[in-house]
């Protein structure tokens, strides 16, 4: 079955840390991008973190730069989002997004910052991250 499974979600005070997975079934997540996009409560879903994992290539949103980062294990085809210094507002539903496009960093901007959510080939159901003291 080809699929995306989230997890790693949860409450964490404000300036604590999560790590977030983002595992594949039935593909190689190094043959496509993949994107990490965040949804509030009566907020449009926005691009987190869309990376290039066979290259090497990440783009990061202005509001999680520094504090956020991405990697991989290979072995487990799974992309990690490890979330520091985290704050009320990076709280919402993190779901993770796989395009088939493997992209260089022009058009990895583009898969966060203007998502075309229609054209994204695979997509997990999110995990709920909550940022609350």
């Amino acid at each position: 079955q080809l699929q995306l499974v989230e997890s790693g979600g949860g409450l964490v005070q404000p300036g604590g840390s999560l790590r977030l997975s983002c595992q594949a079934s039935g593909f190689n997540l190094d043959s496509y991008s993949i994107g990490w996009f965040r949804q509030a409560p009566g907020k449009e879903r926005e691009g987190v973190s869309c990376t290039n994992i066979r290259d090497g290539i990440t783009y990061y949103a202005d509001s999680v730069k520094g504090r956020f980062t991405i990697s991989r294990d290979n072995a487990k085809n799974t992309v990690y989002l490890q979330m520091n210094s985290l704050k009320p507002e990076d709280g919402g539903v993190y779901s993770c997004a796989a395009d088939r496009r493997i992209m260089g960093i022009t058009a990895l901007q583009a898969m966060c910052v203007m998502p075309r959510f229609k054209d994204m080939d695979y997509w997990g159901e999110g995990t709920l991250v909550t940022v609350s003291s």
